[in-house]
């Protein structure tokens, strides 16, 4: 028997011709039967037909007058459930673990809301929250010019946008090197070493913008470093890769190099992490709700007890662009 055909949601978004993020509505609300391959979704093709095929079969069933009137109301229940979900879920992007604990505790605050995650970078985040496709980015993004976080992304990713800059937490960034840090690097310049070889992360990351930042600053040819146009989509699979011998150094928060066996953290500097959303969302229950839950003294103690983030200014509003 031939493997069975499976999707990404992007993948069954594109064949359905509907967003990435209505595919992931359809999978909270049961349409569409989903499964994990560690902390990817997955879609038979099988269960995207079906899901095609039920709905074509209930449109073209041919009721009597009683079954019509059923019919009729089922249909217009549906349409208010799914407008109902539109309004009420909010898309947040992002990559930390922090965020999957605001979702937990805006769902059961008595303003909050439902939630849906989208795991993407900081670049990629902001560009959802312009289009309207997400409520909620988080970013990261250092500015080599101006020696400053977030800002002057926010400012040029959201144009003619009043947008506002909740603060997280600071973390620290920097080297994941193998234990004992064999290859000796230290600083960027290190990077292009002929004996270094670099594990990077995905464009728009915040990781990676870092280090083309810094890059840019000191002169230094991209193309002269081993491995730059290797890419990897999270803190964890960098330090992974560099933990198993895949590269000599990745860029990442200093969290994750506490998770992964045989790799040191070399500091390089610490970085801003905040939650951007819209100004005229500001004064909607959902968003009031997540000012609440920053600023909770519950919420502190849960990300104190993860450790690793400098929760000095939690919940602060550092800007309103």
């Amino acid at each position: 028997m031939a493997e069975e055909q499976t999707l990404t949601p992007q993948e069954v978004a594109d064949l359905l011709k509907i967003t990435k993020n209505t595919v992931y509505q359809l999978i909270k609300r049961g349409d569409l039967n989903s499964y994990k391959v560690g902390k990817k979704i997955r879609i038979d093709m099988s269960d995207v037909e079906a899901y095609k095929n039920k709905d074509r079969n209930i449109a073209h069933v041919s009721p009597g007058p009683i079954q019509s009137q059923i019919v009729q109301g089922l249909v217009k229940d549906l349409g208010n459930y799914q407008e109902s979900i539109k309004e009420d879920a909010l898309v947040i992007c992002g990559q930390d673990i922090c965020l999957d604990i605001l979702s937990r505790y805006l769902q059961l605050h008595p303003q909050g809301a439902r939630s849906l995650r989208s795991y993407v970078g900081s670049y990629a985040g902001l560009y959802e929250l312009y289009n309207g496709n997400a409520q909620m980015a988080t970013v990261h993004l250092w500015d080599g010019e101006t020696d400053s976080y977030n800002i002057p992304y926010v400012k040029y990713m959201l144009p003619a946008t009043s947008a506002v800059i909740v603060h997280l937490a600071k973390r620290n960034q920097g080297f994941y090197v193998k234990r004992g840090n064999p290859k000796n690097v230290t600083k960027w310049q290190d990077l292009a070493g002929k004996d270094i070889t670099l594990i990077n992360r995905e464009k728009g990351s915040g990781s990676r913008v870092l280090l083309d930042q810094h890059l840019k600053r000191l002169g230094l040819d991209k193309r002269n470093i081993n491995g730059y146009q290797r890419e990897s989509i999270s803190h964890l699979a960098v330090a992974s890769t560099v933990s198993r011998g895949g590269a000599d150094v990745g860029i990442g928060n200093e969290k994750a190099a506490q998770q992964v066996k045989g790799i040191d953290f070399v500091f390089l500097q610490e970085e801003r992490y905040e939650l951007v959303f819209k100004k005229e969302d500001m004064e909607k229950p959902p968003f009031q709700a997540v000012l609440s839950i920053l600023r909770s003294e519950d919420f502190r103690l849960e990300l104190e007890g993860i450790g690793g983030y400098d929760l000095s200014e939690l919940g602060s509003v550092t800007a309103i662009t």
